[in-house]
């Protein structure tokens, strides 16, 4: 049996019926390149195989109520992938948006924690013929983004007739005396890990408040965003939209400007949200703030599989120009990330690490009695995972698309998450329609947001 790492039961506990917190891939398929031809039993056959070579997709849940700490992981001895493949047609005519209209049901929908925490949609009819989407969605509690991306990667494969991979080792299992026993001794540990948690987050403070009295650049404080659209309660309903841009000429902007991707797709999302919200007549005059996921993985030696820390960053969208905006993004971009680097790469996960289930829980019943501020936390959480650059194909069908998903959560109705593959860079938008029912209006202009950079030169020296 494997532990939850506090940061991978945090996302448990956070959870509610009106926030799954689901992390979802949308690929658009091609079958003809498959070598035996298509048919949902083929499919199924073939995944069954893929599924097979990867532990986490037959890990579920397991707990004890003489458990002191978080819950397990163990290996489903049950395993049934009839109960986690689902078969589904697009209705007429099969475009972006019928298609967007299923990913927003399925990434609003609970998984179910008696099982493996994924499931998996293959939706026929796109575009109206014979093209595939799949639909790929497991819980922020198994993978984070870059986990997800890598997850997906072994599914994946460089050539359509690649040989099937070799199962791999089966765990044991564990009683709900093992899961106790073993419990108390990370319940055990927490006063320790309590005790060297506390300095580190007193001296992280002290260097910040030295940072911004002697005029230093930090990152966007928390509770200083302005109230949008975006912020306020939302129910379990989600909607969805997507669109994409070109890799290259994202890369250009990076290079005429002499900034980088990350601030150019920071860029992008700030124009986009100002036209959206300038055509509503609710840009608000303070930059909007996001909250952006920063991997440490390779950088950290915490146990989990959520290896992140944060960060907040402005948006700039009050700034009309778009070459000052994106000059202005990509010096907060530099602080925000120096700012959180002088934090540590572990100061989130080793908190996680102090709070046990019942603290976890007295927090959740308590923060919806609290009163919201004025300013809300952030309005949206931004982020950007590297994907693959080569063209890949799942189980024998090459993949002409993908849009990422991330949850929204915190009081924040908007994520916008973006991955780049074979040459474009793919934008998956997901929200609550009873906050933001027009959705695709802010999808539609992430490509005029692009151009609009594309078509101004850098800003002039001050």
């Amino acid at each position: 049996m494997q532990r939850l790492s506090g940061l991978d039961a945090f996302f448990l506990y956070l959870e509610s019926p009106t926030q799954p917190l689901n992390i979802c891939c949308v690929m658009e398929l091609n079958p003809e390149t498959n070598p035996g031809g298509y048919t949902f039993e083929r499919f199924r056959e073939a995944l069954a195989v893929q599924v097979d070579a990867v532990p986490e997709f037959r890990f579920k849940l397991a707990d004890s109520q003489l458990n002191f700490d978080h819950p397990v992981w163990v290996d489903d001895d049950r395993f049934d992938l009839a109960r986690h493949l689902h078969h589904a047609a697009l209705p007429s005519p099969g475009g972006p948006r019928e298609l967007a209209e299923i990913c927003g049901h399925v990434a609003g929908l609970p998984l179910d924690r008696d099982r493996p925490l994924w499931e998996m949609w293959v939706i026929e009819g796109l575009h109206g013929n014979d093209a595939l989407s799949v639909i790929l969605k497991a819980h922020h509690a198994v993978v984070d983004g870059v986990g997800g991306a890598n997850l997906l990667a072994q599914l994946c494969s460089t050539a359509a007739d690649a040989p099937p991979p070799k199962p791999a080792d089966r765990t044991a299992g564990a009683n709900p005396l093992q899961i106790a026993a073993s419990g108390l001794l990370g319940a055990a540990l927490r006063p320790w890990r309590l005790a060297k948690v506390v300095p580190a987050t007193a001296v992280t403070l002290a260097q910040t408040i030295v940072r911004a009295r002697g005029g230093g650049h930090t990152m966007a404080a928390p509770f200083a965003a302005p109230p949008t659209a975006f912020n306020g309660p939302f129910t379990r309903r989600r909607n969805v939209a997507m669109t994409s841009v070109d890799l290259e000429d994202v890369k250009a902007v990076k290079s005429r400007f002499g900034v980088t991707i990350n601030d150019v797709v920071t860029a992008l999302c700030a124009g986009a949200l100002r036209q959206f919200l300038s055509d509503r007549d609710e840009l608000p005059d303070s930059p909007m703030v996001a909250s952006v996921p920063v991997s440490v993985h390779g950088r950290s030696d915490r146990p989990g599989r959520n290896q992140t820390t944060w960060m907040l960053c402005r948006l700039e969208t009050q700034i009309d120009d778009p070459a000052q905006r994106l000059s202005s993004i990509a010096q907060g971009n530099a602080s925000a990330k120096d700012h959180a680097a002088s934090m540590g790469p572990t100061l989130l996960q080793d908190w996680t690490q102090v709070a046990g289930q019942t603290m976890f829980g007295a927090a959740r019943k308590l923060l919806p009695r609290m009163p919201l501020p004025e300013n809300p936390p952030h309005n949206l959480v931004l982020s950007n995972v590297p994907g693959p650059q080569e063209q890949l194909y799942f189980l024998g069908c090459r993949i002409d698309a993908m849009y990422p998903l991330g949850p929204i959560i915190a009081g924040a109705g908007l994520n916008v998450t973006v991955m780049s593959l074979n040459g474009r860079l793919g934008v998956g938008i997901n929200a609550c329609p009873d906050l933001v029912p027009d959705l695709w209006e802010l999808a539609d202009a992430f490509p005029a947001a692009l151009k609009e950079l594309m078509d101004c030169g850098p800003p002039s020296p001050r």
